[in-house]
Order: C-alpha cells, then structure tokens, then sequence
C-alpha cells in the first residue's frame, strides 16, 4: 500500500501543474507508515520520498519553476527541495517514535491490567475450588467467544470478567461457600447475593475493569428473564450470557463438597436442555460446535 501510494504521487508530480501542492502529497505514505509500522519504516519511507522526488525533479525541468538557461534547477530550487525533504525526513522520525512510544505504553498498561487481574483472582481464589474454578470458567468463556467470532479485545474482556466473576464471595465465608450439608433459605439467598456484592467491589474501579462490570453483575440472569435482575434475552450482556454458560459447565464437571462432578457429557446434556431458558440458544449452539470439534479441555498453565 506505501509503494501504491509513494507511485500515485510520482504519478501526480509528473502529470499535474501544481506540483508544490502535490509535494504535500508524499506526506501521507510517510505518516501512515509511522501509524503502521514505526519509526524505522517510516524514515525509510521518507527518504525514499524524498529520493524519488529528487530523481523527478532532475529528470524533469518542469517538475519545479524557474528553471535556468541551461535547463536546470537554481541552487534556490534545489534548497527548498531539500527544504521539504529534511522536514518531511524529521517528520517521520518523530510520529513514527510518538507511535512506537504509544506502542509501548500500551503493552505496559496490558500487562499491568493482566497483572491486577492476576492479583484480585489469588485474593478471590479462598482456596482451590474457587481459583481453579474462575480460571476454568475464563478459559471456556474464551473458547465460546472464539467460536462466536468476536475480535480478540473483547475476547479479554470476556476472559477478565470470568476471572472475576465470583469476587463479590469475598464477602461469603468460607464455611457457607464450602458447607458440605445442604444449604437453609437464607444461606442461599445470601450466596447468591455475591454478584451486586461483586459490582460494589468494582464500582470504583475505571477502564477496562469498569467495562466487565457488566458482565459480572448478570452472569447469572436467565435467558428467560426468571433470574434475579428480570433481564431477558437480548438485555443481559452476551459476554454474559457466555459465561452462564461457562460457569454451569465447569460447576457441573468440578468436583464440589457436597457432590461428585458429572462427566462432560452430562454437563452438556444439561446446557442444551437449558437452550431458550436458562442460556442464550446462540451461546449453547457455539459451545456445543466448540464442545464436538476441540473438547473443552483446559491448559495446565495459568494465564
């Protein structure tokens, strides 16, 4: 594309009468080159501007005004020549360093993002089950979302709000989340209140963890609009619509205190007689492709 365009401009200064007007021209390859690739390729880029509207310039008298007896360019044309090209040279040096700065910046906040998330799932993770459940749930959560086609950003999102999708059992004890026997009213009714525990957690936070948030608040709404919040359908978020589903197939083939896990077919079994009801039937069905064709086998490292 930078050749293509780099070749349109020698076209333009060959053919049109304003050729000042179109020296602007060999800016734009140069500053979509620093965007692209940097720096590097886009000095490069520049000097090869500059080197062919120099070569232009020499072959064709009237690619500049005011050409001499001789037929040449004056020193006073040659100088603004060069005049352009040191600026549009500088130029490129500097956006192409602005961008690759930008770059960087960037990649540290990424990791820093990824580094809190790491931080916030060990003070989630109470003992085993929980951390090694909101990593399961992360990783089918991506898998879903791949097979749906969603781009590689909100893939992130979806796979840090099923990292953190439990936090608001930070404020659950141990003995309740864990109590072998069966569960009273109360006590159920106060674990299933850990999602708007978990939304107070993150309130305060901003950027990306404030762009999960609400995921993590519905991730447990019913695709009928039976769950807590009375969302239906198209109203609860799909990132969490996908780890609904997430979360019961790994709740269903973990083994809990009080059961033994089901295997993944059962587990399965169960999702898709939940279609239309409990899950998003689009959900299902991309779990079910991503299910037959590469199982739903998770990685023995941690992200």
């Amino acid at each position: 594309m930078i050749l293509s365009m780099l070749i349109l401009a020698a076209a333009l200064n060959w053919l049109v009468t304003s050729h000042q007007m179109i020296l602007g021209f060999y800016a734009l390859p140069t500053l979509i080159s620093a965007y692209v690739y940097g720096r590097r390729h886009a000095t490069l880029t520049a000097v090869a501007s500059v080197g062919l509207v120099g070569i232009l310039a020499w072959s064709n008298n009237q690619l500049l005004p005011a050409v001499t007896d001789t037929g040449a360019l004056p020193i006073s044309r040659w100088y603004g020549l060069f005049s352009w090209g040191a600026i549009l040279i500088l130029t490129a040096y500097a956006m192409g360093t602005l961008h690759e700065r930008h770059k960087n910046r960037v990649a540290e906040l990424r990791q820093t993002y990824h580094g809190v998330l790491l931080i916030l799932r060990q003070f989630v993770a109470k003992d085993k089950y929980t951390e090694n459940h909101s990593y399961r749930v992360s990783v089918y959560a991506a898998k879903i979302a791949a097979r749906m086609g969603f781009a590689s950003s909100r893939i992130d999102d979806i796979r840090a709000a099923a990292l953190l999708h439990d936090i608001g059992k930070l404020d659950v004890s141990r003995q309740l989340l864990y109590k072998a026997s069966t569960l009273s009213s109360s006590e159920v009714e106060h674990i299933g209140q850990h999602e708007p525990m978990g939304g107070d957690i993150l309130d305060p936070v901003g950027g990306p963890l404030r762009r999960i948030l609400p995921a993590i608040l519905a991730h447990h709404e019913k695709y009928d609009g039976s769950g807590d919040q009375a969302l239906r359908g198209e109203e609860i978020p799909v990132e969490a619509r996908i780890i609904a589903v997430a979360d019961v197939y790994d709740a269903l083939t973990s083994d809990r205190p009080y059961r033994k896990a089901m295997s993944s077919f059962e587990a399965r079994d169960i999702i898709l007689k939940g279609s239309g009801v409990d899950f998003d039937p689009a959900v299902v069905q991309a779990f079910q492709r991503e299910m037959d064709r590469n199982g739903m086998e998770v990685p023995e490292i941690f992200l």
